[in-house]
């Protein structure tokens, strides 16, 4: 699998991260199985949060790899969510790194995600939080999830580090990002501005998107792929995959790889075949034909 820099952290990662949202009822056996498979395929890059599985699955992790070399190893974990409200104030952002470490097993963080904008958000002392984090050698780099340009903006405004990630919702069926751009000055929906213009902001300023549920449709509505509300999808990306001898999993993950912004999409499964599919994506590079038949199969129109 190829590299890419994790924004402008000078952090080189592969090209797609292993999300372990899922892995909290695991056994060890199979959460062993799970990380070895990864790593094996060249994915070493692993995504957490606090919250997944109440903290469970940053557990089952940080057992799986007790025997693994920690160098070896990327991990990227978030915080901000708390029941019922968003919390990035420098007690909580502190205190659930703490947490995170235990739970992982681990001294330290690769990188650090705001999960959910907080509109209580005080720039000054998320930036307080950030440099006790990476001076204390607990965290390394910092990024945020689901925020707009503007919301990156005033964060980075008070931040002495660069923020390298911007985790957001993309896949060939949940689009937007790219919608609006196509639709410039169109009075149709696809031409809404619904994001503040991310995609090009992050471009702008090397801040690599990290894809969240590259395989869904809606919000976690469920999986596209051999979904028969998706049938014109589906027969395409069988046939480009036919093409290349890949599975429609992978062709799906291979046309988000294709765009040039250098996105690292984050995987949701943890089937071990479909988390090889995924990762094969890296071997495959798509035509722009191919990449715009695949857009239109989703039920996009050109303009």
């Amino acid at each position: 699998m190829y590299k890419i820099e994790l924004g402008k952290s000078g952090l080189q990662v592969p090209t797609v991260a292993v999300g372990c949202m899922r892995i909290s009822n695991m056994n060890e056996s199979e959460a062993s199985a799970f990380v070895n498979t990864a790593v094996e395929n060249g994915a070493f890059f692993f995504d957490h949060a606090d919250i997944y599985g109440g903290g469970k699955s940053e557990s089952v992790f940080g057992k799986a790899i007790a025997l693994m070399k920690r160098e070896d190893l990327i991990i990227q974990t978030k915080c901000g969510i708390r029941p019922g409200r968003f919390d990035f104030s420098y007690e909580h952002i502190t205190q659930s790194v703490d947490g995170s470490l235990q739970r992982l097993g681990t001294d330290y963080i690769d990188v650090l995600l705001l999960h959910r904008p907080d509109a209580l958000m005080e720039p000054e002392e998320v930036a307080k939080a950030f440099d006790d984090l990476k001076a204390s050698g607990k965290v390394r780099h910092f990024g945020v999830s689901n925020q707009n340009p503007y919301q990156m903006q005033l964060l980075q405004s008070c931040l002495d580090m660069p923020l390298c990630v911007n985790q957001l919702q993309f896949s060939v069926m949940h689009a937007p990002m790219i919608q609006s751009g196509i639709n410039v000055n169109m009075y149709n929906d696809s031409a809404v501005n619904r994001d503040g213009g991310v995609l090009d902001y992050c471009r702008l300023n090397k801040i690599t998107i990290q894809p969240w549920s590259p395989m869904q449709y809606g919000f976690f509505e469920g999986c596209f792929i051999d979904n028969e509300k998706f049938p014109e999808l589906n027969k395409k990306l069988e046939e480009i995959g036919e093409k290349y001898g890949v599975s429609k999993t992978t062709v799906a993950f291979a046309w988000i790889l294709r765009h040039p912004a250098k996105m690292q999409p984050v995987t949701g499964t943890t089937n071990l075949t479909r988390l090889s599919d995924c990762i094969r994506a890296s071997e495959i590079t798509l035509t722009r034909e191919e990449w715009y038949e695949i857009y239109r199969a989703a039920g996009n129109i050109l303009p």
